[in-house]
């Protein structure tokens, strides 16, 4: 009986082609998280947040709204609100490539989605939470109920748009994903 050493994998040297693959693939991924974290943030919203605020009274609700509109612009928010955007970008560059057609139109179907809804919230979202912090102290408002009837129905309208639009643009990403693995394993 011989015995043999078991044979030692040797590293793939790293080729254009497959380094670019690489690129590809973490691309995709990278935009389909902070797609998907984005997407649930504006679920969320729709879900629970809005859902639970609708039950309080005029000054809470303006009180709470102002306060989660004032602490949202943080480190933990922006990853996923301006990275889905710009690597869902990136992705689209590196799969300009005759090679990787198949994948680009979800891409950029997750990029215009995506888009629109960034766009949503930028147009329209955040002006609405400009002028709920512009009305002040909720304690010293004369007329509550005014200021939360030009404000509530519109922004929750948007929000479920939004919302819609991540979704669509989080199911393009990850058919994108499928195609690129498949594409990658022939």
């Amino acid at each position: 009986m011989t015995l043999t050493a078991p044979a030692v994998p040797v590293a793939q040297p790293a080729t254009p082609g497959r380094a670019r693959r690489l690129a590809r693939g973490w691309s995709l991924i990278a935009a389909t998280l902070t797609t998907g974290l984005i997407a649930g943030f504006f679920y969320a919203y729709a879900s629970s947040v809005m859902v639970g605020l609708a039950r309080v009274d005029d000054r809470t609700f303006i009180s709470s709204m102002q306060w989660i509109n004032a602490t949202v612009r943080n480190w933990w928010f922006a990853p996923s609100f301006f990275g889905a955007l710009a690597l869902t970008a990136v992705a689209a560059a590196l799969h300009l490539r005759r090679d990787a057609r198949p994948v680009l139109p979800w891409i950029l179907g997750a990029f215009l989605l995506y888009g629109a809804a960034f766009a949503m919230t930028m147009g329209i979202n955040v002006p609405l939470n400009d002028e709920l912090a512009a009305a002040g102290d909720p304690t010293a408002i004369a007329d509550p109920a005014a200021i939360r009837a030009a404000y509530e129905d519109r922004w929750n309208t948007w929000n479920v748009i939004r919302t819609v639009a991540s979704l669509g643009a989080l199911a393009c990403l990850v058919r994108a994903l499928i195609l690129h693995g498949r594409r990658t394993a022939a």
